[in-house]
């Protein structure tokens, strides 16, 4: 009788004893019964049956099936695993639940399944093509067919599933079950490097620098200005790498970027290259992630959750615009990937990579302390010129939609010049809010205490807290009068008016309205580079790394709101998504301008971006935060409660305080206070945010705390949840 410690995906922190007839290997997929479920747990080791950590022997419950022969969970992803329900003080079960792929997770087998294949019969090999004349689509089909087997699945998409079961009822093909084999390092066969341009001095120091750490683990950060070739430098660091039969792992914010650096890096090598986002369905993701654990991919591209990918021949892994707030997970295991992927770079003992314009206060820190190795690019590539940063006053001039007349001057000399202009507005809708002009009233979601966003061309009024919708009101609730007008301005308001300040000039809208749907973002950004848009109007969508070569004016409608945030990160989020933004003009043969419209035209933050660029800026603010005793130079997590009932949030979170005191005195603690957005789906939200100098005894105060929290009386009856390194107090 073996004792298996096992992994079971149910939220408590800790792993859970069964038996079995024979030991299993670490990483192996078990059945367990769980009360009266049946759960898929992964086996994290074999527990000595003299092992004080076995009770209760004879309640001990048995596994009830094997799925795996062989562990699927390979040593490195094993330790990262222990590595964040240890860090991040989440369930075991739940960490590696969230590693696995979907249909992993249900219990389907880690092999590849065979797959439905059509295939020419011995009739159709001695067959002509020519007898198919009258029939198009069944011809196309059969001479494909002449070339290679095809899947049943592809068939039918590409040639219509009439000419498929008109082929193979004329016994000149038939379907048969294959299982695909899969081919280590088969890109080596099909690689060709395409022709590249010759790096320029600060590229070639960056390249030279990187080639040097191969087979070695070091953390790098490239800090280069928005168009000056990170990606360039991307493509020929890896390529000794590719040619050495390893595989590179590269991680990007934004599922709207994938598409554009899978085509670039197919391109540049001439091999396929493996993507995974949340858009791919179950079973395509299953795919990528066989393909990649058996070394048959050598770039494989994806968003956050991509770091859990398996890799054979790990080389590389790359972070791309390493500063962005999606490579935090906001809800159950809250990890970073970014942080995430330094601590598989060490396992793996290779470099990682950190690239962005604007990267995280964090990260530049560790490079300027020397952690890691600091690389810059300081010009834009093709001797493209920097973009020129303006301030433009608001105050006292007459706005149409939201936009200003000396913009709009600004505007039409771009577009009179044959140029795209692209209008970031920070809100979609048609305005953040409906009230009545009589009497003053705001329409409210109740469940959140905050205003419904108006969506004019539904008809519909939206709350963009808790996706609640209700009709268009025709008369004030309060008063009944039906004077109700709009407040603010969204991006829907926006195009309106552009589309009769500008008629001649087509428009499109890119925000998460727009752009839903398999392919539409990328379709989108196809046609915005053919010039068959002027005017681009969009949300933080558009200032996500995209090149735009034809975009020479960048205007920003409303920058204020971020300069009197509550949360101390806004000022650098701010900081970030002006730069970003700014790097979409400009990036060709010409020249681009920026223009900030705000009331505020003379505030610290703007004058410093403008004057001095983010670089300046960013070292001013880690000057601040060390004065201030935030992070990066302290630790913090955060307790977050909600309920439906505000004193019993607020209670519980007393009681956090009260444990945490009692175990250490050395503990800074802020709260309870209301979380920044206080209601939201109809529970009241409060946080408690817990700092220390260092990082040690900040969570080991917090595990030994732990078990008395989930001991509170009021514990069962609030939801509460623990980050640590919070980027957001929402």
């Amino acid at each position: 009788m073996a004792y298996l410690s096992v992994a079971v995906p149910v939220p408590l922190r800790q792993l859970f004893t069964y038996t079995h007839s024979t030991p299993l290997e670490a990483g192996v997929r078990v059945q367990v019964p769980f009360g009266p479920r049946k759960l898929v747990g992964v086996v994290i080791d074999v527990i000595d049956e003299d092992s004080h950590e076995i009770e209760n022997v004879k309640k001990l419950k048995s596994v009830e099936a094997v799925i795996d022969e062989y562990p699927i969970v390979d040593g490195v992803l094993l330790k990262m695993a222990q590595w964040l329900w240890q860090y991040y003080h989440h369930a075991p079960g739940e960490v590696l639940h969230a590693m696995l792929p979907v249909l992993l997770r249900k219990g389907e087998k880690a092999q590849l399944v065979p797959e439905e294949r059509v295939r020419l019969t011995s009739v159709g090999e001695q067959s002509q093509s020519n007898t198919l004349s009258r029939a198009p689509k069944q011809k196309a089909f059969f001479e494909a067919l002449q070339t290679s087997s095809l899947s049943a699945q592809q068939s039918r998409k590409l040639y219509g599933a009439p000419a498929v079961k008109a082929v193979i009822d004329k016994s000149l093909a038939e379907i048969v079950e294959v299982v695909p084999e899969l081919k280590p390092k088969i890109w080596l066969s099909t690689m060709k490097v395409a022709q590249k341009p010759t790096p320029d001095t600060e590229q070639s120091v960056a390249i030279a620098a990187l080639n040097r750490q191969q087979d070695n683990f070091a953390i790098s950060l490239l800090e280069g200005v928005t168009g000056s070739g990170k990606t360039e430098v991307y493509l020929q660091a890896i390529e000794p790498l590719l040619a050495a039969g390893k595989q590179i792992l590269i991680l990007v914010p934004e599922i709207g970027l994938t598409p554009q650096t899978v085509s670039r890096f197919e391109k540049r090598f001439n091999i396929d290259v493996g993507v995974l986002h949340s858009q791919l369905s179950d079973k395509a993701r299953l795919r990528v992630w066989q393909r990649a654990r058996a070394g048959e991919l050598g770039i494989i591209i994806g968003t956050r959750s991509a770091i859990f990918t398996p890799l054979k021949t790990p080389g590389m892994i790359i972070v791309d615009e390493e500063h962005d707030e999606s490579f935090k997970q906001q809800d159950g295991l809250r990890y970073h990937a970014r942080d995430l992927a330094a601590m598989r770079a060490k396992q793996h003992s290779i470099p990682l990579l950190l690239g962005s314009a604007t990267p995280a206060l964090e990260s530049l820190n560790n490079a300027l302390n020397g952690r890691y190795a600091h690389l810059h690019l300081t010009r834009r590539a093709g001797g493209a010129q920097h973009t020129q940063l303006h301030v433009l006053d608001a105050r006292e001039q007459p706005l149409h939609y939201g936009i200003s007349q000396a913009l709009l001057t600004i505007m039409r000399q771009h577009i009179n010049a044959g140029n795209q202009v692209l209008v970031f507005v920070n809100r979609r809708g048609y305005a953040p809010a409906l009230l009545c002009h009589h009497c003053g009233e705001t329409v409210m979601c109740k469940r959140c205490d905050r205003p419904y966003t108006v969506h004019k061309s539904q008809n519909r009024l939206q709350c963009h807290h808790c996706a609640g919708t209700r009709v268009m009101p025709r008369q004030c609730e309060a008063c009944h009068s039906s004077t109700l007008v709009t407040a603010g301005t969204g991006t829907e308001q926006v195009e309106d008016g552009l589309m009769s300040l500008f008629p001649d000039a087509k428009q499109v809208r890119i925000d998460s309205d727009t752009v839903r749907g398999k392919d539409k973002l990328h379709s989108t950004l196809d046609a915005i580079n053919r010039q068959e848009y002027q005017l681009l109007v969009g949300t933080q969508i558009l200032s996500k790394g995209h090149h735009f070569p034809h975009v020479t004016l960048v205007a920003v409608l409303d920058c204020d709101g971020a300069l009197f945030s509550a949360d101390f990160r806004a000022p650098e989020k701010l900081a970030q998504l002006v730069t970003q933004l700014a790097g979409r003009a400009g990036r060709a043969a010409k020249p681009g301008e920026m223009w900030l419209q705000t009331h505020n035209p003379h505030h610290p933050l703007l004058q410093d971006l403008v004057n001095n660029g983010y670089g300046h800026f960013a070292r001013h603010a880690l000057t601040e935060r060390k004065a201030a005793g935030l992070p990066p130079y302290i630790s913090q997590f955060v307790v977050r409660c909600e309920s439906i009932d505000s004193a019993q949030a607020f209670s519980f979170l007393q009681g956090c305080r009260g444990v945490f005191t009692s175990y250490s005195n050395e503990l800074e603690m802020n709260g309870p206070f209301p979380s920044l957005i206080e209601k939201r789906q109809g529970r009241f939200r409060f946080m408690l945010i817990c700092s220390h100098q260092k990082r040690a005894p900040l969570h080991e105060a917090l595990r030994q705390s732990l078990p008395f929290l989930q001991s509170l009386h009021q514990a069962p009856k609030v939801r509460w949840s623990v980050d640590i390194d919070p980027t957001d107090f929402s």
